[in-house]
Parts: structure tokens; C-alpha cells; sequence
């Protein structure tokens, strides 16, 4: 039987806090996040007193819970001043318990990265930091639209590994015309650079971005599911290779150096969500909430200026939504997920017939008796192996 010890504690998922900055320098071609340009400026100190005010409304919601991690994200959160961070941090202590040493994470952009500004977010409290590097040659980080170059990321990376406890940081692959022996490459010289945690994207055409309109037009060509595969098992060899295997579909880490947050979601945990665009998921009582807030900033500080907060959306899930949403979020994991929770959740046990199916193809596997997981040829078609199992 697989040993998953390293995870940690998979019955206790933990309460996470999300706070979204969704401002960004510039727009890259890919990317469907909620995020905005803003040439003007961002009046910083008007958004801190909005987030202060909308983290009350939500510790109204949750009720007194101890953090077990943060994670600052957008947008671009390196574009904050240290004392915006630091004013964050600070309101989250004061409405929640926040233990030493936990989990704080901030996503940084390498163009975006000074040395001062990195060692004002270590004093702030930020021990990790996860940096979109997303390419390793200047002629793809051309086509993705980012600002940096090869040498501003590697800048970058040798500041956050010299100040931060802890670093990842993105790769993006799947790129139009992209070898696998290319891939293998750029992902070797990756892993020499890392040190306990990467993040490894397939590009993916979203609706709405101006990848979609260049990619229906026929300008823009991906890889197909065959080289798509190809690639994806080259990464999962190279990682598990160097000691830092998949523990979740896209996510790679030296056992013990995963990410807090993201397992919280993954494991189908409560978290916060604030900012403008931000979701979250709180306990309350037998009932789960879920909330989402608007996405455009400046309406949303509107919202919050008037109403102390901007949530235009608040759902209390049943159980069945639930349950759907817990095997969503973990069959991405290696881990794969509690049989007796998702049970409780869905009041039935897994179809037979097609639990049977997808074992025999190799989807899917049983661990003992209480857990179900994805192998790695389901990771591949997870999407399909989620919709049968929710029927």
C-alpha cells in the first residue's frame, strides 16, 4: 500500500485564508484570471481598509478559527507595497488565530521583483513565495506576453532562495510547436534551479482571452492529446527522477514541501475569500457556504465602502454539491481521496459497474479499503474519470 504519510494530516484539511490582489502590470495572452491593468495607480491604502473590512464580515461567517495558512494572490500581489502586505497580515491576525510559522505564501511576477521589496515581505511575514516564471527562453516568454526575460527570472529566483524559507515557482509547457526533447531540457535546467516545490502547466486555450480568438482563427496551434501526453509523462519521469513527484495533478514537491494552501482546497477545506473575484468555502454549523465577490475591483470597493463587503453571491451547498465539489477537487491529488467522507457527503457508495470499468482500464485505483485515487493515465483524462463517478 502507498504510504501518503508525507501529505500530513488528511483528516483535518485546515482553514486557509485568501486574499486576491487583481492587479496586474500587464494582460498576458493566456491568461483568464481576474485581473486588471491600471496605468493610473491603485490608491493602496483604500483597498487594505476594503479587505480589513470585508475579512470582518467574513470572521462574522466563520466564526473563530485558527489559520493554517495565507496565500496573497491575483493578479500580480509582488506589485503591493511591504506595508500593504504587512497591513494584511495584521487584519488577519486580528480577526482570526494566526500560530507562528505557518504557511504564507505570495505570488510574485520576476518582473516585478527587487531585492527591497522582497526582504519588506519576509519582515511582513511571507516565509513563501511562488514566482511566474513560466518559460525558460526568451523567445516563448515572448509569446506568453510576459515582461520578464530569462535573466530577470533567474534574478528572481536567486533573490527568493536567498530571502524566503521556502520557494516555487510556474512553468508553463504545451507550447505551440513544443518537442518533448525540448521540454525535457527546459525542465532539467528547471529542477536545477528549484528547491523544494515546482508548478508545471499544460497551456490551455481559454475562452475569452486573445490565445482563443488567435487559436479558433487557426493562428495558434497547440500540441495535440497524443504530444500532450507525451509531454506530461516526460515531466512526470523527470520529477519523480530528482525527487520531487506529482502530488497533485499539475503540482511537484520534495515530500514534506507541498503546498499548504492548495491542499486545504484540495482536500476540500473552508478558506476565506477576499478581494475582488475571490471564492471561498466556510462551515457553518452541518451547512457549507460558498461565497464569491465581484470581480471588478472598483465596483467591488464600492460594494465594501457601502456595505462592508463585497459579496454578490452566497450558496449553501447540499450535500450532494458537496460531495461532487469534494471529487473534484480530490482525485487531483495522489492522494486521491476518503471513501467514507465523500460517502457521508453523497449517501451512496461509488456505481459498481462503473468503479469496475474504470479500474480495468486503469483509470482509477482502490488504496485499502477507504481511499480512491487516480493513476497516472487517469490524471490524463480526469475530467472524464470525475463526470462518471459523480453520476
Amino acid at each position: 500500500m502507498a504510504d501518503f504519510s508525507f501529505i500530513g494530516d488528511k483528516t483535518d484539511p485546515g482553514f486557509g485564508v485568501y486574499v486576491h490582489w487583481p492587479f496586474c502590470a500587464a494582460k498576458c495572452p493566456y491568461c483568464d484570471f481576474n485581473s486588471h491593468v491600471r496605468h493610473q495607480g491603485v490608491d493602496q491604502a483604500r483597498y487594505v481598509s476594503a479587505f480589513l473590512k470585508e475579512m470582518e464580515e467574513a470572521r462574522r461567517l466563520s466564526g473563530p478559527r485558527t489559520v493554517t495558512s495565507i496565500f496573497l494572490g491575483g493578479g500580480t500581489p509582488s506589485l503591493m507595497d511591504p506595508a500593504t502586505v504587512d497591513a494584511i497580515m495584521n487584519g488577519i491576525a486580528r480577526f482570526w488565530h494566526v500560530p507562528d510559522g505557518i504557511e504564507i505564501t505570495l505570488e510574485a511576477n520576476p518582473s516585478s521583483v527587487e531585492a527591497t521589496r522582497f526582504r519588506g515581505y519576509r519582515a511582513a511575514g511571507v516565509n513563501r513565495v511562488s514566482l511566474g516564471v513560466q518559460a525558460l527562453n526568451d523567445r516563448d516568454l515572448k509569446f506568453l506576453g510576459r515582461l520578464h526575460n530569462v535573466e530577470d527570472a533567474l534574478k528572481a529566483i536567486g533573490l527568493a532562495r536567498d530571502i524566503f524559507p521556502r520557494m516555487s515557482f510556474d512553468l508553463i509547457y504545451a507550447r505551440p510547436k513544443q518537442t518533448v526533447e525540448e521540454w525535457e531540457a527546459e525542465l532539467k535546467q528547471a529542477v536545477s534551479y528549484a528547491v523544494d516545490h515546482l508548478s508545471l502547466y499544460q497551456l490551455t486555450i481559454e475562452e475569452g482571452t486573445p490565445f482563443y480568438g488567435l487559436h479558433k482563427a487557426g493562428k495558434l496551434v497547440v500540441p495535440d492529446g497524443d504530444q500532450s501526453a507525451l509531454l506530461y509523462e516526460a515531466t512526470q519521469d523527470i520529477t519523480a527522477a530528482i525527487g520531487m513527484p506529482a502530488y497533485e495533478v499539475s503540482n511537484h514537491a520534495v515530500p514534506g514541501a507541498e503546498s499548504r494552501h492548495n491542499l486545504t482546497y484540495w482536500r476540500y477545506g473552508d478558506y476565506a475569500g477576499i478581494g475582488p473575484g475571490a471564492h471561498g468555502r466556510l462551515t457553518i454549523g452541518r451547512e457549507k457556504l460558498a461565497t464569491a465577490t465581484e470581480r471588478k475591483p472598483e465596483t467591488w470597493l464600492d460594494l465594501v465602502e457601502a456595505n462592508g463587503h463585497g459579496m454578490i453571491d452566497q450558496e449553501v451547498l447540499g450535500y450532494a454539491e458537496q460531495s461532487d465539489e469534494l471529487l473534484l477537487m480530490g482525485l487531483r491529488l495522489k492522494e486521491g481521496i476518503d471513501l467514507v467522507r465523500w460517502e457521508a457527503l453523497s449517501g451512496r457508495a461509488p456505481d459498481p459497474e462503473k468503479e469496475r470499468f474504470l479500474i480495468e482500464h486503469g483509470f482509477i485505483e482502490r488504496i485499502g479499503n477507504s481511499r480512491l485515487r487516480c493513476t497516472p493515465s487517469g490524471m490524463l483524462i480526469l475530467d472524464a474519470v470525475v463526470a462518471d463517478l459523480a453520476c
